[in-house]
């Protein structure tokens, strides 16, 4: 079985060397991580972004399931990259599974970044007067219900780890999981 690794991982300084943590986690439970950087593509050749896309989708085709870290990256919520690739697999009806190692809830994420107030309906609003979506969910409702109906809930921590990029207790147990459902 393998298993498609997604997640703003490959921006860390120790990309490969985490890559290479969730890969032995992987071969512990039976199952075979694929991991993005395993794409050999030359950076500053032309076209390499296209050869990332086109790498990073072959790996998700030949995958039978995904594991996506939709730790908030760069803001409240999950990398656009991860979110799209969650996206691809959901559709194509293969398990998606998926971890965040910041328990809070969405609402409580914006209100960090920028001034959330109640409207006069009652609605949570930003600085810009636009809605935020407040559900008491970890992050946007489309994420979250993908991963209830095509595999299994978030996995979160109870407290939010010192190392929210290196702690990978709650991956681990994501690769249990799929390695439950899989075999």
């Amino acid at each position: 079985m393998k298993i498609y690794l997604a997640g703003p991982d490959v921006f860390l300084p120790d990309a490969v060397g985490i890559g290479q943590r969730k890969c032995d986690i992987c071969r512990h439970h039976g199952v075979t991580g694929l991991y993005p950087l395993d794409n050999a593509v030359d950076l500053a050749a032309p076209g390499a972004s296209m050869q990332i896309f086109r790498g990073n989708e072959a790996m998700m085709d030949a995958a039978d399931a995904i594991i996506a870290n939709l730790t908030p990256f760069r803001g409240p919520g999950a990398d656009p990259g991860t979110v799209y690739e969650l996206g691809y697999m959901a559709g194509q009806g293969k398990l998606c599974l998926s971890y965040c190692n910041d328990p809070a809830s969405y609402a409580e994420r914006v209100a960090r970044s920028t001034k959330v107030t109640r409207g006069a309906d009652n609605r949570l609003v930003d600085a810009d007067g636009l809605t935020v979506e407040d559900f008491g969910l970890p992050d946007n409702l489309m994420m979250i219900h993908a991963l209830d109906l095509h595999g299994s809930p978030l996995v979160m921590p109870h407290a939010k780890p010192v190392d929210i990029w290196r702690d990978l207790s709650a991956f681990e147990t994501c690769v249990r999981l799929a390695a439950e459902k899989l075999g």
